[in-house]
């Protein structure tokens, strides 16, 4: 048989390897990354400021003793996902008032943690990234800002954007997720959720979106990754690009 010449064996060889058409590379996909616990390391000390400004909050607009707040503030976070969600509810509270006074943390950019090598990793991941967080706008673009990563994401969606006919659907819902889709004109399918809530992931893998679950900041003495979960990683540079 005769040998086909170079040029013609090179241009066989692009179309076989070219996807089909209509098939849409991991790289065309959408990365929705979580803040806290999945960019840096909030659980260090960020999360503590938070909880005690929302416990100041709680003991000076609803008139709690310092003990109850803390309480008030985890049974609402456990039910809703957000303890603003409770407050807004149950309490009447102004929600950008109570997000501007407990996001306020005049030392957040001193505490924050992170890895230099994983946050470099995101310039290498291909695809479209969006910041997908229940905290504030204001605070989540300070984080980004001083981790110096802003420019790797095109947009940030904060709990203030997750809104639906008037109330607020912040992670898991899975309507908001939904939505979002919609808004960012993609299928669940080519959307990566990266997060480190189990309960956040299987609502997202319920839509049909792929899931990673970020254990990095955890202690090492974690369950096993859940049937919801395509993939459990400890280091933002595990990511596949």
């Amino acid at each position: 048989m005769a040998r086909l010449p170079p040029r013609t064996r090179r241009e066989r060889r692009h179309r076989r390897e070219a996807p089909a058409a209509g098939v849409r590379r991991r790289g065309d996909g959408v990365w929705l990354f979580d803040l806290d616990d999945t960019l840096h390391h909030a659980s260090g000390s960020v999360f503590a400021d938070i909880g005690a400004s929302m416990n100041d909050y709680m003991v000076t607009h609803l008139g709690l003793d310092a003990v109850s707040a803390k309480l008030l503030r985890h049974r609402y976070w456990r039910r809703y996902g957000a303890t603003l969600l409770g407050l807004v509810r149950h309490h009447g509270v102004s929600a950008s008032h109570f997000l501007a006074q407990t996001h306020a943390l005049p030392q957040l950019e001193a505490s924050l943690r992170a890895a230099r090598p994983d946050l470099e990793w995101l310039k290498r991941l291909r695809g479209r990234k969006v910041l997908l967080t229940n905290a504030p706008e204001h605070y989540a673009k300070r984080v980004l800002k001083a981790l110096g990563i802003g420019v790797h994401f095109e947009r940030v969606l904060a709990v203030e954007h997750m809104r639906m006919f008037g109330q607020y659907r912040p992670k898991p819902d899975i309507r908001m997720f939904r939505h979002l889709c919609a808004q960012l004109r993609i299928a669940p399918s080519r959307c990566t959720l990266v997060e480190d809530s189990p309960q956040n992931l299987k609502a997202a893998r319920g839509l049909g979106m792929r899931t990673i679950w970020m254990r990095g900041w955890m202690p090492v003495s974690v369950q096993r990754r859940p049937q919801f979960v395509d993939q459990r990683v400890s280091r933002l540079r595990h990511l596949k690009t």
